[in-house]
């Protein structure tokens, strides 16, 4: 397993908060395998690399010899997490989070070692506390105690609704950590109130508390939102090799730094020699493009990554596209913009009409591709490498 010591910087590496450190130290010391959980909602059917980053960590403790809980929410993700959300998020029902479930048991395992994971199902304890155990649960906790959630307290405060199965979230998610007796609970920022109810209701049944540990929310290709399939700004794990190349060499050269702290296994020294070149000169699209092989052929292999690799400079580079080009922020107030517009707002033509006749002529590319659409409107929260004849281009980011 190593010392405490070796052991608290790998477990404290990317991390956003570990709490309490000193009573992590103490239980590694006891020289026991620890029960590490990290639990997720099967509320979509695919996971990105937003979610990678929790589970990474996962692995890391898994690598150092810890017992792996992941818990697949198929109880909690009926109540709906309403983590972060404005209004009451709709539940789901018991048919789309199994059907949910069973590709993330088999995404997962692209990153977890399958013969040293438990996967277990919040529904196997919470459907059988039935009312009875229900109300018990909920007899721990107070509304006060829940409205100090920031996104309670903001609902209540500017009279939004809150539904009284909202409160049961945190609750149930807290359970979790009772029924599995859980040593140290992972999660991302957003999710401390829920860990911090896993340690309250932990000392309840007289257990001792859970550890916490939280890990930064990945920014999107938008680079502004929280990565998510919702706003079209994710990569997803299960994406073809070309594709997920091909986002991540999109993303800006400032937020490509995030992404390889957060994503990386590369070490922290690596990583600093790498910025230090960049400082005297190298060029960190060779950097943004290492990066992307390793995410490549993780998910997929490292032929794979070679070959999108190849792929991508045969469509990109080989067109002659420069090594720095302008980047441009559009702001579009959430609605999708038209390719005429964008072409005049970022300045790769002189007007809209201007704009038009270059796609007539077929002088017109998003991401090597020839636009042939003049009605074409792109969404918002993405970014793309606009080209217009031969020498202009431009990565806008639209907002």
């Amino acid at each position: 397993m190593g010392s405490i010591e070796e052991q608290l910087r790998v477990i404290k590496r990317g991390c956003d908060d570990l709490l309490v450190e000193s009573e992590l130290a103490e239980r590694i010391a006891a020289g026991r395998p620890l029960r590490v959980k990290l639990g997720m909602d099967p509320t979509a059917p695919d996971l990105h690399l937003g979610h990678t980053v929790v589970i990474n960590k996962l692995r890391q403790f898994q690598d150092l010899g810890h017992h792996v809980q992941f818990l697949i929410g198929d109880f909690t993700g009926m109540i709906g997490d309403p983590t972060g959300k404005n209004t009451t998020r709709p539940p789901l029902t018991r048919e789309q989070i199994q059907d949910n479930a069973r590709t993330y048991r088999e995404q997962v395992f692209k990153i977890l070692d399958p013969e040293r994971t438990e996967i277990l199902f919040n529904s196997t304890w919470s459907d059988k506390l039935g009312a009875d155990g229900m109300i018990r649960v909920a007899s721990t906790y107070t509304v006060a105690r829940m409205l100090e959630r920031d996104d309670f307290g903001k609902r209540f405060r500017s009279n939004q609704p809150i539904a009284i199965h909202e409160f049961l979230y945190p609750l149930m998610q807290g359970y979790d950590s009772v029924a599995m007796k859980c040593d140290v609970e992972l999660g991302g920022t957003d999710q401390k109130f829920n860990l911090l109810v896993g340690r309250e209701l932990q000392k309840h049944y007289g257990q001792r508390p859970q550890c916490i540990l939280t890990m930064p929310l990945l920014e999107g290709l938008d680079g502004v939102n929280k990565m998510s399939k919702s706003l079209d700004n994710y990569v997803g794990i299960d994406e073809p090799p070309g594709e997920i190349f091909g986002k991540l060499m999109s993303i800006s050269d400032e937020l490509m730094w995030r992404y390889i702290e957060l994503l990386s296994f590369e070490s922290l020294d690596t990583m600093a020699a790498w910025k230090l070149e960049v400082e005297q000169g190298r060029n960190p699209r060779d950097i943004k493009a290492g990066f992307a092989r390793e995410i490549v052929a993780r998910f997929h292999s490292q032929e794979a990554a070679r070959h999108a690799e190849a792929e991508f400079q045969a469509r990109f580079r080989e067109g002659a596209m420069p090594e720095d080009m302008p980047e441009v922020a559009l702001a579009t107030a959430g609605h999708p913009m038209a390719i005429a517009q964008i072409l005049k707002a970022s300045g790769l033509t002189a007007s809209t009409s201007e704009a038009l006749r270059m796609i007539e002529q077929g002088g017109v590319r998003i991401d090597g591709e020839r636009v042939a659409d003049k009605a074409l409107r792109v969404d918002p929260r993405r970014t793309i490498v606009l080209q217009v004849g031969k020498r202009k281009f431009a990565r806008v980011t639209l907002t």
